[in-house]
């Protein structure tokens, strides 16, 4: 019988190593089989996946350009506006560098001529995780390491509803957590609303300026973004949902996911100069609730929010440099009682300002492309209701944010990624706010695996798939760099779209 060992400090037990790879086998040849859901985007589109993304959710230029026109870009076989007579194809404008991914011209056909199929998608992540110190109990409904755990699973609404008004919609069960979800009324939910961006998009001419223009209603502060320096599309993509985390987060980073709703306007100019302003307010905890959203996961409650980004892309050649600024700024009303039935606030408010800063470059190769992203966030924190009530030992905290990350995609089919990712937060302590020092700081190292990134999948557009392993190391966890590696994480997964 196999039996564990240790190898470059990690446990492994070989056995669910091996169930694990089995599974992640099966799972790849099944992809010869035809699925029961198409993959929207590349189903409207006609194009596979390569045309949109270095990989997925990694965006290229043109990805980023879909996402901008609000994801009405045609071309493809189906019809997915809802009304006949729709002619969307005249949309599918491709960059001139990407024109060797472009359709042709017989993939092009009126709107009318079409079939109407809604643009639904699926996708699942099995993960295998291995952890360097065992889970901290209670572990059920887990072991207590060498976890194998199907999580998430998400359905999507995900294409153009009009010409001009398109929609990413998200749907998503989460696995539950280690240990259950305790005494929070509010918290036993595995299905939820999940990242959701609806937008109307056009373009106009102003003299010498084109000018793709438009409205987002979305639900997470950055989930509209089109470049993956921000936190809703950043790297990691995949993650394991019984990791150790990346430390505390900002406001920014995902706090308020799920917990919000948005509108806002934005402009871009000469396909270089991004402009966006938005406004966030939260949902009422009974909402949240209906959606699959615990309240309690949040900070609290707050009545607006004025979010803002500005972005430069200027590209030459086979380059695309970007830099950029946003922010957020909210005045959260915190919870009196959270993890109980109880969902009042503070009358006061924790003020959060925060400011980021992000840059990236692109260059596309014959045969790869090179991608360098770097990020950060500084949030200044002024705890007026926190500091009042007892909750903060300081009047006014700081967070900050860094990330750095480089990426290799090889191979116009058959990809294989590789990438590797600092990351750092840092800031005040504070033992009743934060529970100590927020200091954590670590790297990421991963390989993935996409068989059919630039031409049809078997079946297409019926199938994708990303194979990939990914570790990450601490060298501080929480403040202290003692015992950090223990928390490292080791992550084999299969990501099948369908």
């Amino acid at each position: 019988m196999l039996s564990g060992r240790t190898i470059i400090g990690v446990r492994f037990d070989f056995a669910v190593v091996v169930k694990t790879i089995t599974v992640l086998v099966v799972l790849f040849f099944l992809g010869n089989l035809p699925a029961k859901a198409l993959p929207s985007y590349a189903r409207q589109t006609g194009q596979p996946c390569g045309t949109c993304h270095t990989d997925f959710a990694g965006l290229t230029p043109y990805g980023r350009l879909f996402k901008i026109q609000g994801y009405t870009a045609g071309g493809g076989p189906y019809r997915t506006t809802l009304f006949p007579g729709s002619d969307n194809y005249k949309n599918s404008y491709i960059p001139p560098i990407m024109v060797k991914s472009a359709p042709g011209p017989d993939s092009i056909t009126r709107g009318e001529q079409k079939t109407w199929v809604p643009p639904i998608s699926m996708m699942a992540i099995l993960g295998f995780t291995n952890t360097q110190a065992p889970l901290a109990p209670p572990t059920a409904p887990y072991n207590a390491n060498n976890n194998v755990v199907l999580s998430p699973v998400s359905f999507f609404w995900g294409g153009a509803i009009t010409d001009h008004i398109g929609a990413f919609q998200q749907v998503t069960y989460n696995a539950p957590p280690a240990g259950g979800f305790g005494g929070d009324p509010f918290a036993p939910h595995t299905w939820t609303w999940d990242n959701t961006d609806i937008r109307y998009a056009n373009s106009a001419r102003f003299g010498p300026l084109s000018v793709t223009y438009g409205i987002t209603a979305n639900n997470n502060p950055t989930v509209q973004d089109p470049w993956n320096t921000t936190p809703a599309w950043a790297f990691p993509y995949a993650v394991s949902t019984l990791g150790n985390g990346f430390g505390p987060g900002t406001i920014l980073d995902g706090a308020f996911a799920a917990h919000v709703v948005s509108v806002g306007a934005y402009a871009f100019i000469n396909d270089s100069l991004y402009l966006e302003a938005s406004v966030y307010r939260t949902l009422d905890p009974n909402t949240q609730n209906n959606l699959g959203t615990d309240p309690f996961g949040a900070p609290g409650l707050f009545d607006a929010a004025p979010y803002w980004r500005v972005a430069y892309e200027p590209h030459w050649g086979n380059s695309w440099l970007e830099i950029g600024t946003f922010g957020i700024y909210a005045g959260i009303r915190p919870w009196t009682m959270p993890g109980t039935i109880t969902t009042t606030t503070f009358p006061q408010t924790d003020n959060y300002t925060d400011v980021g800063f992000d840059t990236q470059y692109q260059y596309q190769g014959d045969n790869f492309w090179l991608t360098a992203r770097g990020s950060y966030i500084h949030e200044n924190q002024n705890l007026n209701a926190s500091f009042a009530n007892g909750l903060a030992s300081n009047p006014t905290n700081t967070l900050s944010d860094a990330r750095a990350y480089a990426s290799l995609a090889y191979g116009n089919n058959n990809r294989v990624v590789l990438t590797g990712q600092y990351f750092s937060t840092w800031g005040s302590t504070d033992a009743l706010f934060a529970g100590g020092s927020p200091n954590t700081k670590g790297w990421i190292a991963e390989i993935a695996y996409i068989p059919f990134i630039s031409s049809p999948a078997p079946g297409w557009p019926w199938f994708n798939l990303r194979l990939g392993l990914q570790y990450i190391g601490y060298t501080e966890f929480n403040g202290t760099t003692a015992g950090a590696s223990a928390n490292n994480t080791l992550f084999l997964y299969a990501w099948v779209a369908m």
